[in-house]
This record gives C-alpha cells, sequence and structure tokens, in this order.
C-alpha cells in the first residue's frame, strides 16, 4: 500500500484557501474552476515514481482562493490535507498541514505566470527540511505543480513530484 507522501501533497495543495493582496487577486482568479489531470510523485528522490491522477475544484471569493481535490496512485486512498498562502505584492507566503499533521512552511514570490516557493517540511525529508516548488499558469486552461529536492547522495537536483492539470 503506497500513500501520497508530503511533497506531491504540498505541491498539488500550497494555493489552497489564502487571502491575498489585490495585485495577486486578478492573477488568483485565473486559477478558478474544475482541474483534471495526471502526473507523477516519488516517495524519495532515489525511488521509482508513483502514476497520479488528479481532480480539484479551485474556488475564488474576492480575494480568497480555495483548491481542493484528490489524487489517486496505485489505488484508491483519501488523506486530508490543507494549506494557506497569503500575497503581500508579489511576495507569498504561508503554510501547509499533509497527512502526518506537521506543518511545513512556504515562502517564496511570483514571475510572471509562476509562483516560485521554497518549503521548508515540518520534519526531515530526503536529508533535509528544504526543497522547491513551482506553481506555473500554462496559459488560460492548465497549471503545472512541480516539486525539487536534492538528492542527499548525490547532490543532484531531482523532480520529486509533477502534475500537470488542465482546465475541466
Amino acid at each position: 500500500m503506497r500513500t501520497l507522501y508530503p511533497p506531491v501533497l504540498a505541491a498539488l495543495l500550497s494555493l489552497a484557501a489564502g487571502t491575498v493582496s489585490a495585485s495577486e487577486a486578478g492573477f488568483l482568479k485565473t486559477l478558478a474552476g474544475g482541474w483534471t489531470g495526471s502526473g507523477m510523485m516519488k516517495r524519495t528522490t532515489a525511488s521509482s515514481p508513483v502514476n497520479l491522477d488528479c481532480t480539484f475544484q479551485s474556488k475564488v471569493s474576492g480575494e480568497a482562493l480555495s483548491m481542493n481535490g484528490t489524487c489517486t496512485g496505485l489505488i484508491v486512498l483519501s488523506r486530508e490535507v490543507s494549506a494557506t498562502v497569503t500575497a503581500r505584492g508579489k511576495q507569498y507566503s504561508g503554510s501547509y498541514v499533509g497527512p502526518s499533521g506537521g506543518v511545513s512552511k512556504l515562502n517564496g514570490g511570483r514571475s510572471g505566470d509562476a509562483i516560485n516557493l521554497a518549503v521548508r517540511w515540518s520534519k526531515i525529508i530526503n536529508g533535509d527540511r528544504t526543497a522547491s516548488m513551482t506553481i506555473q499558469r500554462l496559459g488560460n486552461n492548465a497549471i503545472r505543480i512541480k516539486t525539487i529536492d536534492k538528492d542527499p547522495a548525490s547532490g543532484k537536483q531531482v523532480v520529486t513530484s509533477e502534475i500537470n492539470l488542465r482546465r475541466n
């Protein structure tokens, strides 16, 4: 039995339930709607990828964005996760709570159609507590969410999750 681990869950939900500044509200509104897609995640930097199928519904109310959904890999598995992000100008910060219940920190900024975040995991993952995440809008109808972590053995950067979502 495989579970969805913090890197992929954080990537998928780092946009969930946030309050944003007026300068970012327009951008975040473009992420509203239903999203379906697929991708992969790795439990560790050295493990084989697990294919995922994901469905999300995002809603915008004023300057608040909530994104809720599920991802399935190998077996049907349901885990509660949540995240909050707040934008001040183009700077984002927030927190992520995954299935283990630990609170991970998110900090970064937006450049064009991409939100680039530094992740500080609540526990050691892949030898440390840091990773990076990019949430990128690809036109009006697609989003790519990618998490990259450092392999503790080689020191190389490894994509540990990549989810490609299309608007329903």
